[in-house]
């Protein structure tokens, strides 16, 4: 006996019934198993961290910005050069290329240390203030041979006539802060040296 057309129509719903089921069930596990987030759920985002420049993560770093020196003078390769920070003249000689032939080396102070924006200033043999700044102190120079402010010891400056050691102290320190002396009225500038020294020391003294 043939089935009945009714019974076979039930039947197919059935199963289309049971495959649609089949199918959203698969998906949903597909959905789940994937760790896709479910609607609703709370989501952590860990927050940027700002990158630090360049100042700061040299800052952070410890690490000092370098200073930079003009070397003139009787050296190889005169010119500005990129020092770091705690080098002395000879750091900074060395850079240059080294003393020339004509350098007098006992008029630089190799061992002086350097501040940003300085002038080395390396003095040949024969300039004015050279011969005695190179002779140390064997006593006060005279009017014949005056001594360079940019390049005398604190000892031949403590030789000079109303000076003494704590102002050729001072003299040192203002031309290391301040660079090479332009005019002898820059002393001026120095406390302990006033017009009345200054007319003492003209002669004596070149910048």
């Amino acid at each position: 006996m043939p089935p009945s057309p009714y019974l076979t129509v039930e039947r197919r719903r059935l199963a289309a019934i049971v495959l649609l089921v089949l199918v959203v069930a698969v998906a949903v596990w597909r959905h789940a198993s994937s760790g896709a987030p479910a609607a609703g759920a709370a989501v952590q985002v860990a927050p940027l961290r700002p990158r630090a420049s360049g100042a700061a993560a040299r800052a952070t770093g410890g690490v000092a910005p370098p200073i930079v020196v003009d070397v003139v003078g009787a050296v190889r390769r005169p010119g500005l050069y990129r020092l770091a920070r705690g080098s002395r003249v000879a750091d900074a000689v060395t850079r240059a290329g080294g003393l020339t032939r004509r350098a007098e080396r006992a008029a630089v102070n190799l061992a002086a240390p350097l501040a940003d924006g300085e002038q080395v200033v390396v003095a040949a043999r024969g300039a004015p203030g050279v011969s005695a700044a190179a002779a140390g102190t064997g006593g006060a120079p005279g009017p014949s041979a005056p001594i360079s402010l940019s390049v005398a010891t604190a000892e031949q400056l403590d030789a000079l006539p109303g000076v003494g050691p704590v102002t050729a102290q001072k003299i040192v320190a203002y031309r290391e802060q301040h660079g090479p002396f332009t005019s002898v009225a820059e002393l001026d500038a120095i406390p302990g040296i006033g017009p009345a020294r200054l007319d003492e020391l003209k002669g004596l003294v070149v910048p």
